[in-house]
C-alpha cells in the first residue's frame, strides 16, 4: 500500500511532519550562526514569515542576532524599523556593516498606526526585512501580519515582551532570548518540526562601540530616544 501522502495525492516534499524539521521548498536566509541554522527549518530565517523574538527587556543581544540579516540588504531595498524603543545608533550600526542609507526608521504615533505601518512595509515588497516593536497585539493583528509576510516573501521580525509566551500565535518561528555574558541563549518555542530538546547558546560578536558609550543597560546599537527626535527623511508629523 502506498504512503498516506501518495494516497492523498500530495508530494511528500510539500508536507512537513511533526517529528522532523520541515525542509520547505525555499532555503532559509542564513542567520550567521551555524548552531542556530542547524535548528531552523530551511537552515536559516524563514522567508516570507512572521518571526517572534521574545525577551525580558530590550538590549539582550537581539539586534546582534539580526546583524547578518541586516548587512545583506539588496540594492533598492530597505530594512524598516518600526516603533523601536530606542533610536538606532548609526555609528555602531555602520561599523557593524549595516548599510545606513537603506535603513528606514518609522515612529508611528499610536498602536493602530504601528500595526498599519508594519503591515504596509511588509506587504510593499520593497523591504528585505521588517523589524517592529508593536507592544500589545491581538491574534487578529498577528494573523494579518503573517499573511502580509507570506504574500510578499518578506521576513517580519516582531520584538515582543515575556507575557507573549502565553499567547497563541500564527508566527512560523518563535524564539525566546536571554542574555549571558558575551552570549545569547535562544529557546526555540515554536518551529516547523519537533520541539527543540534544549536551547541554543550563541557567542555574539564584539559590540562595535563608538564614543560616547551607551548608557548602562542599553544596547550598543541603539540610543534612548529624545522627546522630539529630528528624523531626516520622515514625514514631519512623526518627528
Amino acid at each position: 500500500m502506498g504512503s498516506p501522502l501518495a494516497l492523498a495525492g500530495l508530494p511528500p516534499g510539500l508536507v512537513w511532519q511533526a517529528d522532523r524539521l520541515s525542509a520547505g521548498s525555499t532555503p532559509g536566509l542564513p542567520t550567521g550562526f551555524a548552531a542556530l541554522d542547524a535548528q531552523l527549518p530551511g537552515g536559516g530565517w524563514p522567508r516570507g514569515a512572521l518571526i517572534e523574538l521574545i525577551a525580558a527587556r530590550p538590549g539582550v543581544g537581539e539586534l546582534s542576532l539580526l546583524l547578518p540579516l541586516l548587512r545583506t540588504t539588496p540594492e533598492h531595498h530597505w530594512h524598516a524599523w518600526i516603533a523601536p524603543p530606542f533610536l538606532p545608533y548609526a555609528p555602531a550600526l555602520g561599523a557593524a556593516g549595516v548599510p545606513l542609507e537603506r535603513l528606514l526608521l518609522i515612529r508611528p504615533a499610536s498602536a493602530a498606526e504601528i500595526l498599519w505601518s508594519t503591515r504596509q512595509a511588509t506587504a510593499s515588497g520593497a523591504c528585505s526585512a521588517v523589524l517592529a516593536w508593536p507592544g500589545r497585539i491581538d491574534n487578529a493583528g498577528l494573523r494579518r501580519l503573517q499573511l502580509a509576510a507570506e504574500d510578499s516573501a518578506t521576513p517580519l521580525c516582531l520584538f515582543r515582551p515575556p507575557e507573549a509566551v502565553r499567547q497563541p500565535s500564527p508566527a512560523v518561528l518563535r524564539l525566546q532570548l536571554a542574555a549571558r555574558p558575551g552570549r545569547l541563549l535562544v529557546h526555540l518555542l515554536k518551529r516547523r518540526g519537533p520541539a527543540a530538546a534544549q536551547p541554543v547558546e550563541l557567542t555574539l560578536p564584539a559590540r562595535p562601540l563608538a564614543p560616547p558609550l551607551p548608557p548602562p543597560g542599553s544596547h550598543a546599537l541603539v540610543r534612548p530616544a529624545p522627546a522630539r527626535p529630528a528624523l531626516a527623511g520622515l514625514h514631519p508629523r512623526h518627528a
